[in-house]
Parts: C-alpha cells; sequence; structure tokens
C-alpha cells in the first residue's frame, strides 16, 4: 500500500500537475509543497469552479486536508495574503488547514528589482518571470536571506496575516507519517528546469525533482512508497533555451496573438474559422501550424504570464532522463484530449547531434541545442474522448499511442487524462497511487 507519494513535473513544467494533485489529493490525509514559489501556477477544475494558485497547496479546496508550504520554498508575503484572503472570501478556513515552514525563505521588495526582466538583460534571456525567485534562493544560499520564522515578527500587515500560521514542519510531518497519514508531496516546474540537472542556465533556481521533495521538506528517503511522473501527452516550455522537439521557431511563437487577445478581438464564427485553418495546415506537415494547433486546443498559456508556450512532440528521450533523475515509478499523461484532429502524431525515440545518434538526453547545452528529433510516427483519431472514464474505450489509436509510450519508457502508465475537470481522469493502474 501507498502511504507516501511524490509528484513531480516529467518536462518544462505546465504538465498539468494542479489537476492530477487536486485528484490524488482525495485520498491524502497531507499534501505537502516542497519547492519554488509564485513564478508557477497551477489550475484546478472543480465542477464549474476555476481555483488559480501559485503557492498554496492545491489540496486546499478539499476539506480536512493538512496544507503545508514547507522549507524548500520561498514566499512573497504579500502574494501568500493574497491567496489567503481570496481563499477566505470564497469561505476556506485556512487557520485549520494550512501551515508554513519557519524555515521558508522570504522573497522582498529588493529580490523582485534585481529580477525585474526589463532592468535586468540576464532574467530576460533566461525567461524568469520577474517574481524575485532567482535572487530569493541566491540570497539563501549566501545565507544572508529573511526566514519566514524571522519575517514574521516584523510589524506590518503581511506578517501579523501569516505569523498565526508559521511552525517548524518538519515535526508536523514526520509526526503525520508515524501515525499512518497519506502524504503527498507536490513541487512546481519540471525535471528539465531542475536547477542541478535541466538544460542549464534555461533552469529555474530550485529542485523541482523528486530529491528536492526530500530537502525541501525534511522527509528521509526510506520513507517514500512511490515517486509519480506528470507528463503531457505532448510537449511544451516557457522562454528561451534548447528544445529538440519544438514545432515551429522559438520567434514565431513569441511574436503569436496570445488567445486572449484572439478572443477578444475574433467572433465565434471567426474563431472557429481561424481554428479550422489551422487543423488543416497542421495536418498538410507545417510544423509551425502543428504547435499553433497543440497551443490552441490545450489552451497553452501561462497561468503566471498570459505568454504562449512553445509546443513539441512527445520527447521520449527526456522523458527517459527524468525517469531515471526521479526514479519514477509510473507515467501520467495529461491533456489527451488535446492531439484530437491531428492525423499523425510523432514521438522522438532518439536525437541525431552532428550526424552521430544519441539514445541519451545529452547534458552539454551545445549539444541540446544541436539535437534533431528522430521520430516514430502513429496515427491520429478524430473522435472526442472527453468523456471516456476506461481506458479500454479510449480510441484504439489512442490506445496505441499511450502503449507505444510505456513500451519506449519501460514505466507503466497510472493516469490518463482527457480534460481539465476531475472527473476527465481514468485511472488505468492503481499500484502506485494512494
Amino acid at each position: 500500500m501507498v502511504q507516501t507519494l511524490i509528484i513531480v513535473g516529467g518536462q518544462w513544467g505546465d504538465e498539468g500537475k494542479g489537476k492530477i494533485v487536486d485528484f490524488l489529493t482525495e485520498k491524502a490525509d497531507v499534501i505537502v509543497r516542497f519547492a519554488g514559489g509564485n513564478n508557477a501556477g497551477h489550475t484546478v477544475v472543480v465542477g464549474e469552479k476555476t481555483y488559480k494558485f501559485h503557492l498554496i497547496p492545491s489540496g486546499i479546496i478539499h476539506k480536512g486536508k493538512l496544507n503545508i508550504i514547507s522549507n524548500g520554498t520561498v514566499l512573497d508575503p504579500d502574494v501568500l495574503v493574497s491567496e489567503i484572503k481570496t481563499l477566505e472570501n470564497m469561505d476556506f478556513d485556512i487557520g485549520k488547514s494550512l501551515i508554513i515552514s519557519s524555515s521558508a525563505h522570504t522573497i522582498l521588495e529588493k529580490h523582485r528589482v534585481e529580477d525585474n526582466p526589463e532592468k535586468n538583460p540576464e532574467s530576460k534571456k533566461i525567461g524568469t518571470t520577474g517574481r524575485g525567485i532567482g535572487p530569493c534562493y541566491k540570497d539563501k544560499i549566501a545565507r544572508t536571506g529573511i526566514r519566514m520564522g524571522d519575517y514574521v515578527t516584523k510589524n506590518t500587515a503581511s506578517a501579523q496575516k501569516l505569523r498565526p500560521l508559521i511552525q517548524d514542519t518538519y515535526i508536523i510531518i514526520d509526526t503525520a507519517y508515524k501515525k499512518g497519514k497519506k502524504i503527498l508531496f507536490e513541487g512546481a516546474q519540471g525535471t528539465l528546469l531542475d536547477i542541478d540537472h535541466g538544460t542549464y542556465p534555461y533552469v529555474t533556481s530550485s529542485n523541482p525533482t523528486a530529491g528536492g521533495a526530500l530537502t525541501g521538506s525534511g522527509f528521509g528517503p526510506t520513507k517514500i512508497d512511490s515517486v509519480i511522473g506528470i507528463f503531457k501527452a505532448y510537449i511544451t516550455r516557457v522562454g528561451e533555451g534548447p528544445f529538440p522537439t519544438e514545432l515551429g521557431t522559438y520567434n514565431q511563437t513569441k511574436n503569436e496573438d496570445s488567445i486572449y487577445d484572439l478572443k477578444k478581438e475574433l467572433s465565434d464564427e471567426a474563431f472557429t474559422r481561424l481554428n479550422r485553418k489551422v487543423t488543416s495546415a497542421a495536418n498538410n506537415d507545417d510544423e509551425y501550424s502543428q504547435g499553433r494547433l497543440l497551443r490552441m486546443q490545450g489552451f497553452e498559456y501561462g497561468t503566471t504570464t498570459g505568454r504562449p508556450r512553445r509546443t513539441g512532440w512527445f520527447d521520449a528521450v527526456a522523458a527517459k532522463y527524468a525517469i531515471a533523475i526521479n526514479g519514477l515509478s509510473s507515467l501520467v499523461i495529461t491533456k489527451v484530449d488535446v492531439l484530437n484532429h491531428l492525423k499523425e502524431i510523432k514521438i522522438c525515440i532518439g536525437y541525431e547531434v552532428d550526424g552521430k545518434k544519441l539514445d541519451h538526453f545529452p547534458l552539454d547545452t551545445e549539444q541540446q541545442e544541436k539535437a534533431k528529433p528522430i521520430y516514430t510516427s502513429m496515427p491520429g483519431w478524430d473522435d472526442d474522448i472527453t468523456q471516456i472514464t476506461s481506458f479500454k474505450d479510449l480510441p484504439k489509436n489512442a490506445q496505441d499511442y499511450l502503449e507505444k509510450i510505456e513500451e519506449i519508457c519501460k514505466v507503466p502508465i497510472s493516469i490518463v487524462s482527457v480534460g481539465p475537470k476531475r472527473s476527465q481522469t481514468i485511472i488505468k493502474d492503481k499500484e502506485t497511487l494512494l
């Protein structure tokens, strides 16, 4: 039986972790956020309500669950207070369901100024969100940072609001474990953005991998029962950096109109015509249109920034790297429904670098930039799969596509997601889940 479960992103973030955490939280007693800050957002759709979080674990919308923001995170007090007040206005009792680590570090105004992309060219190049995350982690490593336990002694409105929530959280997590409580650890971003294991320097400033869950919470590795990795049925990334399976170019995506703007400017009929035009071009092998179709159908625009995300075919080479780095027990494949209407779907099974074939993920940035994908192709499907609740009821081509990913990655798929709602979730294998 699984008592402790780590959830990590297997790609460059934005894999749909919020929804999966929300789905699995039903069986969890304690949800622990272990890394990152408000530079990443996650969206949870429950019934007709949509919740967007940046710092607070998405388990907060479940009554009777304990949510912990642990020591590996960095917190902007004003943003955190704003999220708390929003939830309180929706009648959530935060005082009984949220605890913040006294050892988590505090994002200050100076960190936000230093991280401003308009003033810091390096920050703009890397593609940071400008919210002070990197500078805060830098001060943490330099041992000059301010931890939340110290911050809340100040006489400010935010400090006073947060003071009752501050505790030494490692004790609470350990006590819950000893009592047999089920514990779910969730991070932000993804494996390929890890400061140690990602596509450096185009990475975040923390460890969103499984190892980061341990150091970021004070929980021992021998106590972990399962680690699951969340992957989209395709892959995306935000900002600059290597992207072997990218469809179209970075500049094409960067210069593209946001879907938010398009929906404001176009009538429903005009938007439908645009979608048909993009679909037609995509199925005539136009790579940029393939990427744009994935972006439009998957609503691939940042929760935090609104930026269009770069899109590409599923990269099994990068996936196998994430499996190795995290020791994944199973895979969760999200947004399978986004592949609808494509006649052909590709999976990257290797790279070509300077005329040589690679079947492993290179850590050298120059090799990553040069890597050309080697694909295997699968036939697509044109059926609405958003209401399907059983794997065997998926179209045969969709089943074959997912089973091909299992075959290549040599790790079972435990969950398949076919839409944003909690109900649009297919359990394929329960063994590695809570």
